[in-house]
């Protein structure tokens, strides 16, 4: 498990990350004075959809798209508010997302290296907006893709919404995801599992076990995202930075298919349990281990 400390003395002279509205979160990012938003309230960019249906409108349609630099290199982050819909996309704040990363894949095909970050906090598609939603999210999936074979594209998830829907199939063609231990990830929500499944299979309201199963600690633990941070500011800029330091990673999380199928062929789906996923994945770090050093001795 990675894990990036925070560099403050005391714990009472951090800023929470997850405390910060989505501009803000954005802003903490980008080094200082460069913050430079895109398509900002003021140009009152809305849904035409949510009046429609009795919905008050936000002027960014919840979603913040910033300009400026990471580590003195051009960068580009796009924030999702949480407090705007449960951070649901819809056809103009999840089109501000696919723009802005298709246009740092334009520069980055002209030779002009632009770094992507996503701030992921989302529910997935908004119900309001379902179809054009959906769309769009494909159209931010298929920009991580092309926009990764250049740079490494980096996902945050740190705030209680989590991420979930097509919003996490987004999240983990990033080529990193740096998460909190207060950050969820999945497919679907606990909520709606419950609902499908029954209580038997998931009690929404056990939020202890939510967290023990989709929580940013296991989801580091078994490798489906990268680095376990604090909620704290200057450790969340400081994971970004060590990602980018990485570089484009010789083989994507989406890439790896055989290793995921593996893993879940070792699974048995009425015995899940937090500590069998970790075991699973365990098992093959200790066998890739063994394998990297027969390889050593052999060379040797």
């Amino acid at each position: 498990m990675n894990t990036v400390a925070s560099t403050h003395p005391a714990p009472l002279l951090r800023e929470s990350f997850i405390e910060l509205p989505a501009r803000e979160r954005a802003r903490s990012l980008l080094d200082a004075g460069t913050f430079r938003e895109l398509l900002g309230p003021f140009d009152r960019i809305e849904s035409p959809w949510l009046p429609l249906q009795g919905v008050v409108c936000q002027a960014d349609d919840g979603c913040v798209i910033a300009r400026g630099t990471i580590g003195g290199e051009p960068a580009v982050v796009a924030a999702i508010e949480s407090a705007f819909q449960g951070g649901s996309i819809g056809e103009v704040s999840g089109s501000k997302i696919a723009a802005a990363l298709e246009l740092a894949l334009r520069d980055c095909e002209r030779g002009k290296i632009v770094r992507p970050v996503v701030l992921f906090e989302t529910g997935g598609v908004r119900l309001q907006e379902a179809n054009l939603g959906l769309a769009v999210i494909a159209e931010i999936q298929a920009a991580i893709v092309a926009l990764r074979r250049h740079v490494p594209v980096v996902g945050v998830i740190a705030g209680m919404v989590g991420c979930f829907g097509g919003m996490s199939l987004a999240a983990a063609l990033c080529s990193y995801l740096v998460v909190t231990k207060q950050g969820r990830l999945g497919m679907n929500g606990p909520e709606v599992i419950e609902q499908e499944a029954g209580i038997e299979e998931l009690d929404a309201s056990d939020r202890r076990r939510v967290w023990q199963l989709i929580g940013g600690e296991q989801r580091t633990a078994t490798a489906l995202a990268d680095q376990l941070v604090d909620d704290d500011a200057d450790a969340v800029r400081a994971a970004v930075h060590a990602a980018f330091a990485q570089g484009v990673p010789a083989a994507h999380r989406s890439e790896q298919v055989d290793l995921f199928l593996n893993r879940l062929a070792q699974i048995d789906p009425a015995t899940v349990t937090p500590e069998t996923m970790r075991d699973v994945f365990n098992h093959h770090v200790q066998n890739v281990q063994h394998v990297q050093n027969t390889l050593r001795k052999e060379q040797a």
